[in-house]
């Protein structure tokens, strides 16, 4: 029951954030496109359907977002490269907001000696940068499957997660409840889980709820180059390979895929923004006047003496 109201209470404030609710219509008409829109659509979105005739074709009511340079549908190109861009921002931003918790979790509540050989191996990691290392590694690996793709996103993305979790927890682990807990004689990993995970669970949902945004920019950036999700697999980064060529003549073909990318991208970031505010404790009180029922009187007030 507290946790239904919790959750009900979180949702409520959550949709009172105009920008917020915004952003969750955003990335809901996105979702929806991404599951139904490709058999809505029923078009291969790697079929050529006129290599003479339909190359470049402009928008049209055929074609509501035209065809690039090899006759290809870009509205259902558009709506497979969403199933591909949002299963790998959402998949390996959750991965890496599940490594950093977990190491973040383990090295602040050790703490000691085993904390700070954690923290010195995680300023190795963080020297490294994210974007040449993903680069060395996909160039290496010719082929790479979506799994990898995932797999190699997230294993490099969850440093600042970690560094959250840490000094959260930090915070936290001598308060009473905690002390409590070990008192009663709870194994570490009953503490860890049930006690400082649901206290510490806010910074690492937001940084899923950005990261989200920064995978779907970085795949997309990835897959421009040419090594992350490969031809003819649809997908909006590597849509922009699709439009070099052409660019001058068929506008048509960079712009819808790059206006997914930057609402996509938009909307995650506006959401953690709000999620930021939201399950922060400290803002729960502020701008709430007390509604009128519960206003004190000014008769009842008690007196202030002077002197």
């Amino acid at each position: 029951m507290f946790v239904n109201s919790a959750a009900g209470g979180l949702a409520a404030r959550l949709f009172s954030h105009r920008a917020a609710a915004w952003s969750i219509v955003v990335i809901g008409l996105f979702v929806i496109a991404a599951v139904f829109g490709p058999p809505l659509r029923g078009i291969d979105p790697a079929a050529q359907l006129g290599i003479e005739r339909l190359r470049n074709m402009p928008p049209s009511l055929a074609h509501p977002f035209g065809t690039d340079a090899l006759s290809r549908d870009v509205l259902a190109r558009v709506l497979s490269g969403a199933r591909i861009s949002l299963a790998v921002g959402i998949v390996a931003a959750l991965l890496a907001s599940s490594l950093g918790t977990t190491y973040g979790l383990v090295a602040g509540y050790i703490g000691g000696r085993t904390d700070a050989t954690m923290m010195r191996l995680l300023d190795a990691f963080i020297a490294i940068p994210r974007v040449l290392l993903l680069v060395a590694v996909l160039t290496i690996w010719q082929r790479v499957p979506l799994a990898g793709l995932i797999l190699l996103i997230g294993v490099t993305g969850w440093f600042v997660v970690a560094r959250l979790v840490r000094a959260e927890v930090l915070t936290i682990r001598d308060s009473d409840f905690v002390v409590a807990a070990r008192a009663l004689g709870a194994e570490t990993s009953r503490i860890l889980w049930r006690h400082l995970l649901p206290n510490v669970a806010a910074p690492a949902i937001v940084s899923a709820t950005l990261g989200v945004g920064n995978v779907i920019a970085l795949e997309a950036g990835l897959s421009f180059l040419g090594i992350g999700t490969r031809l003819p697999t649809a997908s909006w980064g590597a849509m922009f390979t699709d439009a070099v060529d052409p660019f001058a003549g068929a506008w048509w073909v960079p712009l819808f895929p790059g206006i997914a990318i930057v609402a996509t991208v938009l909307a995650f970031n506006v959401l953690g923004d709000a999620l930021r505010d939201v399950l922060d404790p400290r803002q729960l009180h502020l701008a709430r006047p007390l509604p009128e029922s519960t206003a004190v009187p000014v008769s009842t007030r008690l007196p202030v003496e002077n002197g």
